[in-house]
């Protein structure tokens, strides 16, 4: 997903789920944060660079794919871009560990670590909701691919079908990509850009939906491929349909997180709540256009009755620096850096207590207490904990 979605429309889901303005603001700041929050940002404000929550270009192509590289990438993009639905899923067809590990690191929505996730945010602020609404969001938009570089499971061939609805009936366009980042995707004529192929298991090319280009990034699109993973046999990602379930899931799970619900459950939607807005909103999703963010902007402003500023990524970056090394946990990005430090590290830890080494190794904090990681320190004593 892109800025449109996990900013402004993340705003909206947050006013509707009954939060106020100023809360909405930093919830959708935070899940528009966990795009941008790199280790070379992190460097820059001298804030703890295990919170990274993603990786700029430039430190992907100079990232290790040894294995300790590898298991750096997993954990960075596994906890917060592609959550796995599965950790202990069957490939269809009889399979090798190598293979199944991999396969089970799969993004889907609705999954135990979804929950897991909602669940670790409540109670700990706007920052941890926003992190969990980015990440919710994306299980639905980012299916179907693997937050780990692999080519057996997040390759695609050039059978790529963009479904386009006209004069009543479904029409099957043949998509062209190219390779040039620097390039808008030129909608009129079906032309995207995607990563190149590599033929390398693990080459940083073949990470999450790379090959599929942006096309799961937007709310529009409905285009049928064949994924590797699933032996190249098709299969049709309807996304206004998956856009518009996470919008109302994002709901329902805020109105957790408030307190409204006593429990948050797999596959559950508030659906009645969007019904005052419903065509709005799917007008919204199925308009075909690169940046969504103007029309959920006013769609946000109308129904809170407030502005809402635009995304500015140093908003925060002040209040951190100027804080005194006793108060920066006090401090809106420091408040994120814990979340965030949180959410991988229980991600890691479900991964690792699966039997999957692709994230790295992982203990049970309450139980063995701290093993090494500075600056995951500072969870165990903000929970009371005692370093070993």
């Amino acid at each position: 997903m892109q800025k449109d979605f996990h900013y402004y429309a993340t705003y909206a889901a947050a006013i509707i789920a009954g939060y106020s303005h100023d809360e909405s603001m930093e919830i959708c700041y935070s899940a528009q944060f966990v795009d941008l929050c790199t280790r070379t940002y992190l460097k820059g404000i001298n804030a703890p660079l295990s919170a990274a929550t993603t990786q700029l270009q430039m430190e992907l192509a100079d990232a290790r794919t040894d294995i300790i590289g590898l298991q750096d990438i997993t954990r960075i993009w596994s906890a917060f871009h592609f959550l796995p639905k599965d950790l202990y899923a069957e490939p269809e067809r009889k399979s090798a560990r190598r293979y199944k590990i991999k396969y089970r690191l799969i993004c889907g929505p609705n999954g135990d670590l979804l929950v897991d996730t909602v669940k670790l945010a409540k109670g700990e602020g706007t920052q941890a909701a926003g992190i969990a609404m980015h990440v919710l969001a994306d299980t639905w938009a980012h299916q179907n691919f693997a937050g780990t570089p692999s080519l057996v499971i997040n390759n695609t061939n050039d059978y790529f079908y963009e479904i386009i609805r006209s004069g009543g009936e479904d029409k099957d366009i043949r998509i062209k990509f190219r390779h040039n980042p620097g390039a808008d995707d030129d909608l009129e004529n079906h032309i995207f850009t995607n990563s190149v192929y590599q033929p390398n298991e693990n080459s940083i090319m073949n990470l999450g939906h790379g090959r599929a280009g942006h096309l799961p990034d937007y709310s529009f699109a409905r285009y049928k491929y064949m994924p590797a993973w699933g032996d190249f046999k098709a299969i049709i990602k309807d996304n206004p349909m998956d856009y518009a379930s996470a919008f109302t899931q994002m709901i329902y799970a805020m109105k957790y997180l408030r307190g409204e619900i006593p429990e948050f459950e797999k596959d559950r939607y508030d659906v009645e709540a969007i019904m005052p807005w419903k065509e709005e909103i799917l007008r919204i999703i199925i308009k075909r256009q690169l940046d969504s963010c103007a029309d959920w902007k006013a769609f946000g402003e109308k129904i809170s009755g407030h502005t809402v500023e635009d995304f500015d990524i140093d908003k925060y970056k002040s209040e951190y620096i100027e804080a005194d090394k006793s108060a920066k946990e006090s401090t809106y990005i420091g408040k994120f850096t814990l979340a965030a430090m949180a959410q991988k590290s229980m991600v890691t830890n479900r991964i690792f207590s699966s039997g999957n080494r692709l994230a790295g190794r992982s203990i049970d904090y309450e139980k063995m207490g701290f093993k090494g990681i500075r600056d995951y320190a500072e969870l165990l004593r903000k929970a009371g904990k005692s370093d070993d």
